[in-house]
């Protein structure tokens, strides 16, 4: 496995930063450690959470649209691996991948998950890569030899800010040999249907979001009392996106990296944004990187969207 696991004084570093801001905020690329992992895995088979088995549908039903923009021989990268399961659709529906290569922070899970998809597909190579993809990722992760595309599902675009996902997408258009990016995205719908996606009854995404906190306190000798916390999700119409929140309960300090940091009784952490998207405003975005739309497929109920980049000319 390439790379290294990310140091924790990176993890400490910026939260000191975010919670000692007001208003406080943590990146949601920390929600990942193993145990982030599974309960996100847990998050995607909700009845409530529509993103991922709307997102499936569309690479089984549209994967022959999709093979036409992988070259013969192409290796696929993958951007926030996760388990990986959206892309064995792309590894059963499209032949010629000669090469995987998942990118993903938390390194043990990454290096499960590469171990399981060898045995299942014994003919294409795993390389998998501990990385954060928001970094400037030096030498970049494409292979020389061969052309390269790029697969980032699962809407993770929308957790980042406008200008965050517009450097991101310029940088992946910038690393040599990629001839295509397939882009999840979801769409704009009601509130009464994006609320609960990220607010469900099992109360599992308020485990996830609460794991962060967890995090800090196996890792960074932090103090949380989870019990005073509390999961929020609300729709911010203005931005076009949801937004995750963990509010303290109760007036209160916790004692993070030796330093204390306070809380109001109503003040939040915010977590993570899931901006969400029309076809303008996606064609947009991807214009100001350098990209054009070669292809946009939705599901019938237009939930949610698989963008086929390329290179402007």
């Amino acid at each position: 496995m390439d790379g290294a696991t990310l140091p924790n004084c990176d993890f400490l570093s910026e939260a000191l930063a975010g919670l000692g801001t007001a208003p406080k905020s943590m990146s949601p690329k920390w929600f990942y450690d193993e145990q982030g992992s599974h309960l996100f895995e847990q998050i995607t088979k909700l009845p409530e959470y529509y993103p991922t088995r709307t997102e499936t549908a569309i690479l089984r039903d549209q994967i022959d649209t999709l093979a036409g923009y992988v070259p013969e021989g192409a290796a696929l990268i993958e951007l926030g691996s996760g388990a990986s399961v959206k892309t064995r659709l792309l590894l059963d529906g499209i032949g010629g991948i000669s090469t995987y290569r998942p990118l993903d922070i938390s390194a043990q899970f990454l290096q499960d998950t590469a171990e399981a998809l060898q045995t299942d597909y014994p003919d294409i190579e795993m390389r998998p890569m501990v990385a954060d993809f928001m970094t400037d990722i030096a030498p970049a992760p494409t292979l020389s030899d061969r052309p390269n595309v790029v697969f980032f599902p699962g809407s993770t675009i929308g957790n980042l800010t406008p200008d965050q996902a517009i450097t991101l997408l310029s940088r992946v258009r910038d690393w040599p040999g990629v001839t295509a990016f397939i882009l999840g995205a979801d769409l704009v719908k009601p509130a009464d249907v994006l609320v609960p996606a990220y607010d469900d009854a099992a109360g599992v995404t308020g485990a996830f979001n609460l794991n962060m906190l967890a995090r800090m306190n196996r890792e960074l000798n932090a103090d949380f009392d989870l019990g005073a916390f509390e999961h929020v999700a609300l729709w911010n119409m203005g931005c076009s996106r949801i937004e995750m929140h963990l509010r303290s309960t109760c007036d209160q300090t916790v004692t993070i990296g030796g330093r204390a940091i306070t809380f109001k009784a109503g003040e939040t952490i915010h977590t993570e944004n899931s901006r969400k998207f029309t076809p303008l405003t996606l064609r947009d975005m991807a214009r100001q990187a350098g990209w054009r739309i070669a292809e946009l497929v939705t599901d019938p109920d237009n939930l949610f969207a698989e963008a086929v980049l390329i290179p402007a000319k």
